[in-house]
């Protein structure tokens, strides 16, 4: 009887660390980068490293987002997408992204008409994990 109560417990132990460990397969970061002069964007890459993703998902929610219906005065340079849970339904959080003039800051806009100027520090991670790359050349 101990040995049963054990193997369930053990197997109860286990479901639950599988689950933890589930929660971030499939997070993924999809990068797409403007095409020419119009507003046409075209796969660049996708980001699939847990903690590239977590930083990245980290630095966009904890932005000081503002709501605002804003008006650039270019197309974005890049959009990115990534899996977004939202309560109980999933969705793909979709954001424009803009390099400043100064190239030291991003701006991202989202449809929901939320703006946000990310701060230098930022914008300079979010910017390499995006790319590879950095910001300030």
């Amino acid at each position: 009887m101990k040995n049963i109560i054990l193997l369930i417990s053990i197997i109860g132990v286990l479901v639950v660390i599988s689950g933890c460990l589930n929660e971030m397969n499939g997070q993924k970061i999809t990068l797409q980068k403007r095409a020419g002069e119009d507003n046409t964007f075209e796969d660049l890459k996708e980001i699939t490293d847990k903690n590239q993703v977590r930083k990245a998902i980290d630095i966009v929610k904890n932005a000081n987002w503002e709501k605002a219906k804003v008006k650039m005065e270019r197309y974005a340079d890049y959009q990115f997408q990534f899996p977004s849970k939202n309560s109980s339904e999933d969705k793909i959080a979709s954001y424009l992204l803009w390099v400043s003039p100064n190239g030291h800051n991003l701006e991202l806009v989202t449809d929901d008409d939320r703006y946000v100027k990310l701060t230098e520090q930022d914008s300079a991670a979010l910017y390499e994990i995006l790319t590879g790359e950095e910001l300030v050349k």
